[in-house]
């Protein structure tokens, strides 16, 4: 079977809409609305869509491509938070208490992305109660990722974080047509550390027998083992 996305007949705004969990159950004037209001754009990699802090435009749901999450620290420092693929949605808690951005997104890859303006989410969730619902979920499951992340930051060695986050993004890379193998400053930037570190972790995931390297690409060898460092 051809790993290949099927460009022949692309999905419609609509469609969408409705891959997005919170937004499957609510009712079709609603996500008409919500197309309505919709602007799409095209970036191209390392295009900043918004910045941490800036007022809030709306929230965004992805097309193509790869959208990155993070955020910076006073020296610099940069901390990812997600990376988002198709039919992932983000910015919704800034869109809907009107805060300025919590976090800054960037294009990970080229990318194709649609702004669901705040004004015209506020008239369609105050018209459609259950939309309200269905974003408060999503909302709770990212507050639950979120609270994931710093028990990892806080009770796992930079091993064992950097052997959740290989586990992961091999599930994700399965699901998806196009991956986009992370560098090892990403890597760093994911967990909380340096890219020193990151290779110092890799090379010992190398020397156990757990992953090897072909190229610029990481193998996991042996998964079993690798959860198990992941839940050091």
């Amino acid at each position: 079977m051809s790993n290949q996305p099927d460009t022949a007949h692309p999905l419609t705004l609509a469609e969408l809409l409705r891959k997005v969990n919170f937004l499957q159950s609510i009712s079709d004037a609603a996500l008409q609305k919500l197309v309505g209001s919709a602007v799409r754009r095209s970036v191209s990699t390392g295009t900043i869509l918004f910045m941490e802090g800036d007022p809030v435009i709306g929230f965004y749901l992805i097309e193509s491509g790869h959208v990155k999450i993070s955020r910076h620290s006073q020296d610099g420092r940069e901390y990812i938070l997600l990376l988002l693929g198709e039919g992932d949605s983000f910015n919704e808690v800034a869109a809907l208490d009107g805060d300025p951005n919590p976090a800054t997104a960037t294009a990970h890859t080229n990318a194709v992305v649609h702004c669901i303006l705040r004004d015209e989410l506020r008239k369609t969730v105050y018209e459609n109660p259950d939309l309200a619902w269905a974003m408060i979920g999503s909302i709770s499951r990212r507050a639950r990722h979120l609270v994931g992340m710093v028990q990892s930051l806080s009770m796992r060695s930079v091993k064992g974080r950097l052997a959740n986050l290989l586990l992961d993004q091999a599930e994700a890379n399965e699901a998806d047509a196009t991956p986009r193998m992370l560098t090892q400053e990403e890597m760093a930037s994911h967990l909380g550390t340096v890219r020193e570190m990151v290779g110092r972790a890799l090379r010992g995931l190398a020397s156990d027998g757990i992953i090897e390297f072909d190229r610029h690409r990481i193998v996991i060898l042996d998964v079993e083992r690798l959860r198990k460092e992941a839940e050091v």
